[in-house]
């Protein structure tokens, strides 16, 4: 069984912490930047509309999910 991710890389972690810190130093000039801001806005509004989540927990599930997409490719 292989269990290599498909970037060839097995520690998600120092792939996170690679972008969270392109992401720190480049800000919205970094590749990643915009999918996550486009996460955490839709997740805001998600969170907004929904009765039982509110707006900054949606924002973060939304962050975190873009973030998380962009992480495994």
């Amino acid at each position: 069984m292989n269990d290599q991710e498909p970037r060839g890389s097995q520690d998600w972690v120092e792939d996170a912490k690679t972008e969270i810190s392109g992401m720190a130093k480049e800000g919205i000039n970094h590749p990643s930047t915009p999918p996550v801001l486009t996460g955490a806005a839709i997740g805001a509004v998600a969170g907004a509309l929904l009765p039982v989540i509110s707006w900054p927990l949606g924002l973060a599930i939304g962050a975190g999910f873009a973030f998380y997409q962009r992480i495994k490719k």
